[in-house]
């Protein structure tokens, strides 16, 4: 009957431990992290291009095309900001160095009786530009946070300050734009920005006004800007578990636990009456299955390079093997062996040796004597997993030990 108990312990935790399944998470929700993770920087160069206000003083019948020589000028860009979450966040913007003063001259740049048409005169206007800007990301605020997606569009929009170096003015401003995101890894991502920014008149050292409301009332700062933007501290999400899928899934497992916990219980009632009436027949037929159950291989597993036990619930159905070991004086054999994919013939060796090591001390600390174990190494192998494991790759199985009772000689 001591068998018999121990074999129904050992099948009930082998049970439990196969319940085990991934955490469902919720699409739309992730953890909130620390205050100085998620913060980025980026820097990038751009062509902008100027549209001033005030009518004739800032070249009205000029041609706009972004490309005139008399507008546009290269330029410079670097922000460092932060994601408060997956799909907003908030950076500060510094640009500048080069832009123009666009006029258009007769003998009077203020004067509504000159000719149009007149070819335009431009200076050059040192300046720069510090905006503060919130963002967007549409991609997971619409389709869920994804850390491996390639593709993202931000669209931004805030407010700062400018000056005109050159002419000693300051202008508040305006600004808005929309940013695209190329992911490279997991902490530089590529990025394309077109914006505008809508500026006080001062910012080109223009004076008076005459203008319509909108466009041509203030001086514009159009931009385009390729850069690259890098990610600092942890760049990425934890998902929120769905407690009711969990539940759900809890219920489910609990429901099947014990439906089994009520076969195993049958199935131990109708043993102990076959026990009653044939009791040489029925402990022929429970040697039989107890010595087939723990003779089969019990396994644990390792990471890639490492010779520490990757999930300690693999060592639950190694006790139970300790404890009947313990009972029955019974020798062990302790497997060690890497995967030969990765890593050279006497590296996969050493590991091997390690990992069996590592399970042989589990053994001992479980009460199991040391000269009751035999281990062996494999070095590096290729082993397809079993058929019905769909949890680990052929790589991730072959990086293992195992342990199963030696046959009696």
């Amino acid at each position: 009957m001591k068998k018999l108990f121990i074999l129904l312990a050992f099948v009930s935790v082998s049970v439990a431990t196969m319940a085990q399944n991934e955490v469902p998470t919720k699409k739309y929700s992730v953890a909130t992290n620390r205050f100085w993770d998620n913060f980025f920087v980026q820097g990038a160069f751009n062509w902008n291009a100027w549209y001033a206000g005030n009518g004739y003083e800032h070249g009205a019948n000029l041609k706009p095309s972004p490309f005139k020589r008399f507008r546009s000028q290269p330029g410079f860009a670097i922000a460092v900001g932060k994601w408060a979450t997956p799909g907003t966040g908030l950076r500060i913007k510094f640009q500048g160095l080069w832009g123009k003063q666009i006029r258009a001259y007769t003998m009077d740049a203020t004067n509504p009786n000159r000719e149009p048409g007149k070819p335009a005169i431009d200076r050059l206007n040192r300046y720069w530009i510090l905006n503060g800007h919130a963002m967007f990301n549409l991609n997971n605020l619409i389709g869920g946070y994804n850390p491996e997606r390639f593709f993202s569009v931000v669209p931004f929009a805030g407010g700062g300050i400018g000056r005109s170096m050159t002419f000693n003015y300051y202008a508040m401003n305006l600004s808005a734009g929309v940013m695209t995101l190329f992911r490279i890894n997991r902490t530089v991502s590529a990025h394309a920005e077109i914006g505008w920014n809508r500026l006080e008149c001062d910012i080109d050292g223009g004076y008076g006004f005459i203008g319509n409301r909108g466009w041509d009332s203030h001086t514009n700062n159009v931009y385009a800007e390729l850069g690259l933007t890098i990610g600092l501290g942890k760049k990425d999400w934890d998902r929120v578990p769905d407690v009711d899928a969990l539940n759900a899934m809890h219920r489910s497992e609990i429901d099947a636990l014990n439906s089994q916990i009520l076969d195993l219980t049958n199935d131990r009632d109708r043993l102990k009456k076959l026990l009653a009436e044939k009791p040489k027949e029925v402990v022929k037929t429970i040697d039989e299955s107890v010595r087939e159950f723990v003779n089969h291989p019990i396994h644990v597993f390792f990471n890639l390079a490492k010779t520490n036990v990757a999930n300690p619930k693999d060592l639950v159905n190694v006790e139970g093997l300790a404890k009947y070991a313990i009972t029955n004086n019974s020798k062990l054999l302790v497997k060690g062996y890497a995967d030969s994919a990765t890593g050279t013939p006497e590296i996969n060796r050493r590991l091997s040796i390690a990992r069996a090591n590592t399970l042989k001390e589990e053994l001992v600390k479980m009460g199991v004597p040391a000269g009751n174990i035999k281990t062996e190494d494999f070095g590096g192998v290729l082993y397809d997993t079993p058929i019905g494991n769909d949890k680990l790759s052929p790589l991730e199985y072959n990086r293992r030990a195992s342990v199963q009772v030696m046959p009696t000689e």
